[in-house]
């Protein structure tokens, strides 16, 4: 590799009833660092689905913008989606949390039927025409599916998830803690994480993993 990879992280809030599941997105932060690669952090700029109070696991009456929470996990050093090029970056990546499934798309709520955020899928599909890896974390996948339609994916192995990511064109494998799905022919690298009963230790191993697989597909 003869020159420092950079990545485009997309998050999707701060939490993982609502926004970017926290551990997945520092871990996979950390794992693109040790890496020896460079990152920046993208969120859309755009009002939560709803905000959860995530000691009582509940909708509260709040509103909150995706791109100010995301903030808190970058540490300010985030860019609105939308200002987002491929040809800028070698590598895209979506942390999951259920913020990957309400903010940027519907999927939470729509199953295979859901819309993506304009921006988001924009983000996905220039960076797959621009043929540069594309990786995925936990329900993110199914985003990656029903943006470009015909890719393999896993989310480990809930049989109603991988039957909607069917029928939005996407193929399903199952996979376990720290596996990853490569997608060879469209340079894409999903992995379960907490789609599956993890350790954060194991949620680790899930990053790196995809992390180390979609620098082989530079």
């Amino acid at each position: 590799m003869s020159a420092k990879a950079k990545f485009a992280v997309v998050l999707s809030g701060c939490g993982v009833y609502d926004g970017s599941e926290i551990h997945e997105a520092v871990l996979t932060l950390l794992a693109i660092d040790r890496a020896g690669c460079a990152y920046q952090c993208f969120a859309p700029d755009v009002p939560q689905m709803h905000v959860i109070n995530h000691v009582l696991g509940a909708p509260t009456d709040e509103t909150r913008n995706v791109l100010v929470e995301s903030a808190r996990i970058a540490r300010g050093a985030i860019l609105p989606l939308s200002q987002y090029d491929p040809a800028d970056f070698d590598v895209l990546i979506l942390p999951g949390g259920f913020g990957a499934a309400k903010n940027l798309c519907t999927f939470a709520v729509d199953g295979p039927n859901c819309t993506v955020d304009p921006d988001t899928a924009k983000a996905v599909a220039a960076t797959h025409a621009a043929k540069k890896p594309i990786g995925a974390l936990c329900i993110a996948p199914a985003l990656v599916a029903k943006v470009l339609g015909k890719v393999e994916v896993t989310i480990g192995d809930d049989a109603g998830t991988a039957g909607a990511i069917a029928a939005m064109g996407g193929t399903h494998q199952n996979r376990g803690h720290g596996e990853v799905c490569v997608d060879a022919a469209n340079k894409v690298v999903t992995t379960p994480c907490y789609m599956l009963n993890a350790t954060i230790g194991q949620i680790a191993d899930g990053a790196a993993a995809a992390v180390a697989a979609l620098l082989k597909l530079r």
